[in-house]
């Protein structure tokens, strides 16, 4: 594989990589680390990289490997605990429902907060998604739905508290 074929099979994923990397680690600097050493070793193994059907997903799983592989040193482990702490949801207003989504699909367990992102954020196939995470079909749906379940109750209380306090305040 020259540099042209390389930079048009699997350089071209290089933002998805990214946006998957930082969903993992959710420090930029590390999640762009995290690909440029995957980018760095594929280039190495650039001529057994055509054995491969789908560069894509191979890809992804890279970056995952990579990333699990520095969440598991204990600085980052700390940054990540410390950054995904559950926050006081009453402290947030409506008004930040995107901020808040995303934290409550930060506090998801680690497979159901991946798989929700490869599909709602990246609109990844749940066959994809399942190469990608090596689990079987029905394991990412099940995934799916309760990653989605969780987020949706969580919601739910914050609006019906939400709309507590706001009637309360009014009288």
């Amino acid at each position: 594989m020259n540099q042209e074929q390389f930079k048009n099979t699997v350089f071209i994923h290089k933002d998805k990589l990214f946006r998957f990397a930082k969903r993992i680690l959710i420090d930029d600097d590390e999640a762009f680390d995290a690909v440029q050493n995957v980018m760095m070793r594929l280039w190495q193994l650039k001529d057994q990289l055509l054995q491969y059907k789908n560069m894509e997903a191979f890809c992804m799983q890279s970056v995952k490997n990579e990333a699990l592989n520095r969440l598991k040193r204990e600085k980052v482990r700390a940054d990540f605990v410390e950054q995904h702490q559950v926050v006081a949801m009453t402290e947030h207003t409506v008004g930040n429902t995107k901020e808040i989504i995303l934290e409550m699909i930060n506090s998801l367990p680690e497979k159901q907060r991946l798989v929700m992102h490869l599909r709602d954020v990246e609109d990844y196939d749940i066959d994809e998604i399942g190469e990608v995470l090596e689990m079987g079909e029905s394991a990412v749906r099940v995934n799916l739905m309760r990653a989605r379940q969780k987020v949706k109750e969580q919601l739910t209380k914050l609006f019906d508290y939400e709309t507590t306090r706001i009637y309360s305040d009014k009288k």
